[in-house]
């Protein structure tokens, strides 16, 4: 089989369409046809439906896709890790994090990492969506709290916790003589499902359960923290997101919230090699966190 117009039709593929494989390839549409064409009559079977405007995948073509698109890019990293040798990492590095961790921690590690591998160009895109790193090309994805999937591997390298955090001021409820819930103006997640209860730990006595009256619904964490700051209600939010607000005093820290702990991942597809310039990029990462935990770096 030849590997150049396997490439090819993994590109296509991937990309679900001629044209926009040759955009991001660089290549004709015409060249790209053209080798597809020829893997086709290679193997005596109809890989692709070409229609006036769109394509799709016969069960072919969808099977041979989705036992090839990892292969091929293991076949270019084995070869750059043998070609390069122990030389340092270079070439492009895509990452792929939630909005916050994003925000929070990464430009220190991206500057971190920029100055000691000059020959690397480092791209983080700040995204809250479920990637495939695959099919979106990232060489790493940071997840929260990710479900176990046999298509990636990585390790965890971070531990946060959720504090529930006011406005300094804001008067923190009791709890209730006849054991109900207390209820506290706050500002949660549009996603957060009506009901939810906020339970925070107390170290010896029983825990303490809030229920929030939601005066606030907001589409992301840094909303959240603006719209406490700006006074709003309390919240419940990542520690690595209000542990400076904390310590100056914008913010109330009213406890923490008794539940599993937040796990933060560095994964990448399961049909890769780990290549020298992510390794190199997780052991900045780990470096800035040797604990596991987050604390606030001082200013």
């Amino acid at each position: 089989m030849d590997l150049q117009a396997l490439s090819d039709f993994d590109l296509v593929a991937s990309h679900g369409g001629f044209g926009r494989a040759a955009r991001v390839s660089g290549r004709s549409k015409a060249t790209l046809s053209r080798r597809v064409g020829e893997l086709e009559e290679s193997l005596g079977v109809r890989l692709i439906e070409r229609g006036s405007k769109s394509l799709r995948l016969t069960d072919e073509g969808r099977a041979l896709h989705e036992r090839t698109r990892g292969l091929l890019s293991e076949i270019a990293e084995a070869g750059e890790a043998v070609v390069l040798g122990a030389s340092a990492p270079r070439g492009r590095l895509r990452v792929s994090a939630p909005m916050v961790f994003a925000h929070v921690a990464l430009p220190r590690i991206a500057a971190q990492f920029a100055l000691a591998y000059p020959q690397v160009q480092l791209e983080i895109i700040a995204e809250d969506r479920k990637v495939d790193p695959v099919e979106d090309g990232y060489d790493l994805v940071i997840r929260i709290d990710p479900s176990p999937d046999e298509r990636l591997v990585g390790r965890r390298f971070l531990t946060d916790e959720r504090l529930i955090v006011a406005p300094p001021g804001m008067a923190r409820p009791s709890p209730q003589a006849d054991d109900s819930e207390s209820t506290v103006k706050a500002v949660l997640l549009s996603a957060t499902p009506l009901g939810m209860l906020w339970r925070m730990g107390s170290g010896t006595a029983a825990d303490i359960v809030f229920r929030p009256d939601p005066i606030l619904r907001l589409s992301s964490l840094l909303m959240v923290r603006d719209a406490v700051l700006a006074g709003a209600g309390a919240a419940l939010l990542p520690k690595l997101l209000v542990a400076d607000d904390i310590e100056a005093g914008r913010l109330a820290y009213w406890g923490h919230h008794a539940g599993a702990p937040v796990e933060i991942w560095a994964l990448q597809s399961s049909r890769r090699l780990i290549g020298a310039k992510v390794r190199a990029f997780m052991e900045v990462v780990t470096a800035a966190f040797p604990d596991k935990l987050f604390v606030a770096p001082p200013e």
